[in-house]
């Protein structure tokens, strides 16, 4: 057995046996990564190396102002401006409080970048709401977590920028396309899960309440439209390039910081350090984790695991709807079991030339790997925002897991939409760049 088969054998037991420990990913990936660099001979040192280099970007500090921009708009009172918003919009419809909840968290998403916060924020908001329409609260707040996955394919999302900067030892990958590309697999996501919602509201004979007021519609709309333009900020200001993506995510930080203290009273000035404390928080976990990812993709490539694992396919079957499927399978299953920024940092390196291969755009495989782990997020038996499910509603994570089961077949329409549909959402990137 040569060393390189050793070491790359050595790398996934000792990772995936320290998972099965229940150790911590980030520890996982750095004692791993560390006895693979001391069994090859390589100075521990450039793992130390590999470590600073990987934060070492400029375009990394979007991700810190888009989590405080997040955070801000959570804490500034945007949720409530939301959801009167949605239910305006779609709330007089059959299946109208379930639809609500879905735009709501196309709205919200914009905002947050993140299911978890999506969930969170609006979750306990749209269960009462959904509950006093006659929905029960299985239904209710599986819905609330499969929308929250819009949250992070509808741009700004922080996951999109952490896939461009893993992309990056392969290919130039714009986070200005990516985030355009993200709008209609949103909307599509929305779209199907809407149709279900209908369809469950007609089975159960759900009334319908509400009627569709023109007037009321435009003015929830011009009280939500403070914290839609934080958003507007970073997408339109990053297209027109009028900032680059870190900067429209500051300017978009002091826009969130003067609607939620000034202009929805959401927070007071003093409250702000405890913000900020939050953010530090969270942004702790997914620096280190992205630092100690660079040592672990830096073996990666060294092992050629990539190209391995290209020529493992491609003996397989060149059929291309086949190894599409089987990447999707690939990615489904380690998102039950990994975080979705690791895997993001881990799998980009891998999948995406056997993707290229393929003839495929970086662009859709960073649509297509969010909303596949977005999927995971909801899965058993590490995905964070079906605990958060369980917590804000009071169900165990079993039935909460088995009300699940048709939205998981609903997501998995959408993702095979945008795999093998690529020009059902491309043309916008396309067209604008």
């Amino acid at each position: 057995m040569s060393t390189t088969a050793i070491a790359t054998a050595l790398l996934m037991i000792v990772f995936i046996g320290l998972i099965f420990l229940r150790v911590p990913i980030v520890y996982a990936i750095g004692v791993a990564s560390l006895v693979d660099f001391i069994y090859l001979g390589i100075n521990p040192m450039q793992m130390a190396l590999k470590f600073v280099s990987n934060l070492n970007s400029y375009t990394l500090l979007a991700v810190p102002f888009f989590i405080t921009m997040g955070e801000l708009m959570s804490s500034g009172g945007v949720t409530d401006k939301l959801i009167d918003f949605s239910k305006e919009l779609v709330g007089w419809v059959r299946g109208g409080a379930a639809m609500v909840n879905v735009v709501a968290s196309f709205f919200f998403g914009g905002i947050s970048g993140s299911s978890s916060a999506d969930c969170a924020s609006l979750g306990p908001i749209e269960i009462k709401m959904m509950e006093e329409q006659g929905y029960d609260r299985p239904f209710s707040t599986a819905l609330t977590m499969a929308s929250s996955v819009e949250g992070i394919l509808v741009p700004p999302s922080q996951n999109m920028v952490i896939y461009t900067l893993a992309a990056a030892g392969v290919t130039t990958v714009s986070i200005g396309q990516l985030f355009v590309a993200g709008y209609i697999p949103g909307a599509v996501l929305s779209i199907v899960l809407m149709i279900y919602s209908w369809y469950y509201s007609k089975k159960h004979d759900i009334p319908v309440t509400g009627r569709f007021s023109p007037k009321a519609c435009g003015k929830s709309f011009l009280n939500a439209i403070w914290g839609l333009l934080a958003v507007l900020i970073v997408v339109v200001g990053v297209i027109a390039g009028v900032f680059t993506t870190t900067e429209s995510a500051a300017v978009a930080v002091v826009w969130s910081l003067i609607v939620g203290a000034f202009i929805y009273k959401g927070f007071k000035i003093r409250e702000i350090p405890a913000i900020f404390n939050r953010v530090t928080l969270m942004l702790g976990k997914v620096l280190i984790l992205i630092g100690v990812s660079g040592a672990f993709t830096y073996l990666l490539t060294y092992l050629q695991i990539p190209t391995m694992v290209t020529s493992a396919l491609f003996s397989i079957t060149s059929n291309k709807i086949a190894i599409l499927l089987m990447l999707n399978v690939l990615m489904l299953i380690l998102g039950c079991f990994i975080e979705m920024a690791c895997l993001i940092l881990m799998l980009t390196p891998v999948i995406l030339p056997i993707w290229m291969q393929l003839g495929l755009s970086p662009i859709q495989l960073g649509v297509v790997m969010v909303l596949n782990l977005g999927i995971g997020l909801l899965t058993p038996p590490v995905g964070s925002t079906l605990f958060i499910g369980s917590a804000i509603s009071g169900i165990k994570i079993e039935k909460l897991s088995k009300a699940m089961i048709p939205f998981y077949i609903v997501m998995g329409v959408a993702l095979l939409i945008l795999t093998y549909f690529p020009q059902a959402f491309m043309w916008l990137p396309n067209m604008m760049y």
